[in-house]
């Protein structure tokens, strides 16, 4: 392929490295940075706006190029005369995190040549329907943050004050919850508590939420609220959280915010586990986030001291 104005393909590509940076079915991304040095000696003294302009201007001319290029690779290779293949450009990033095929975050700016800013975020964890809320708009709020320039020391600063919060109880045990609608209830079900056994027994492989989801209907009937407040059932929308030692030696239980007992509610917040909460929840998932931008995740500072000795 040519390329347009003497800008050869090598002056941004001296080690052959491929600067594409994703690609999915018809899209197809790309680092432009070098380009953009190469075509404008002030690229450093340029301002994001300038950047997006300049960025914007050089696909466009790139557009015609390679719609041109399909006209040869119709002939040449389909035998075609005609063809409805197009290049356009979609929109300016001005930065993007991209973790696997279709799961990524990017800071768009313009769009179809309109300037529009916005977060386009697809497949990544906090947008699932059974991460807790409270969870996901510290990780979404993070991944901004890190895409228009913040540092490791920051995102670790709020970090240790959102655990912090999480672990003194200044944030609420409906916030933390596992949202997660019941499914296959019967099915896991090997059979209800008999006389004088506090718990039904549950087949191998249950689900965690509906593992939860029969142990409160369990404490429910066992303390005698079940006549007073709605048992959950199948498809219905709860809130699941794991739990510390306890008497009753279960490890996670399931409620309705809209019909939570008083001495249930007093039972989970005692025993609730905000320690696995924070680590099993949010902690697994933003060690895979500093990972991938070459980060140490680290929120005990002896530890580093411990090693440095």
């Amino acid at each position: 392929m040519k390329h347009i104005q003497d800008t050869p393909w090598w002056i941004c590509d001296p080690e052959e490295t491929n600067y594409c940076t994703y690609s999915d079915t018809d899209s197809i991304y790309m680092h432009a940075e070098p380009l953009l040095r190469f075509r404008h000696d002030n690229f450093d003294k340029m301002n994001a706006e300038e950047k997006d302009n300049a960025l914007e201007s050089i696909a466009m001319e790139y557009e015609g190029v390679v719609t041109k290029s399909y006209d040869k690779l119709a002939k040449d290779v389909f035998r075609a005369d005609e063809h409805r293949l197009e290049m356009k450009t979609e929109c300016v990033i001005r930065s993007a995190y991209f973790r696997a095929t279709r799961r990524y975050a990017q800071w768009i700016t313009k769009q179809e040549g309109i300037v529009n800013e916005t977060l386009d975020v697809k497949g990544l964890e906090f947008k699932k329907a059974n991460f807790p809320p409270v969870l996901g708009r510290f990780f979404k709020k993070a991944l901004v943050d890190v895409l228009k320039g913040a540092t490791q020391a920051e995102i670790d600063d709020r970090l240790k004050i959102f655990k912090k919060q999480i672990l003194d109880g200044s944030i609420s045990l409906t916030e933390l919850g596992n949202p997660q609608a019941v499914k296959k209830l019967k099915k896991y079900t090997a059979r209800k508590a008999r006389a004088g056994e506090m718990f039904s027994v549950m087949e191998k492989g249950a689900p965690a939420a509906v593992k939860a989801t029969v142990v409160y209907n369990d404490l429910l009937r066992f303390w005698g609220l079940h006549k007073k407040h709605a048992s959950i059932a199948q498809g219905d929308k709860v809130k699941w959280i794991y739990l510390k030692q306890n008497p009753y030696q279960v490890d996670a239980i399931a409620f309705l915010e809209w019909d939570l007992p008083e001495k249930m509610r007093i039972f989970i917040e005692q025993y609730a586990d905000r320690k696995k909460i924070f680590e099993s929840i949010l902690l697994n998932k933003l060690e895979g986030f500093y990972s991938d931008l070459g980060w140490t995740l680290n929120l005990n500072p002896y530890q580093q001291m411990f090693f440095n000795l």
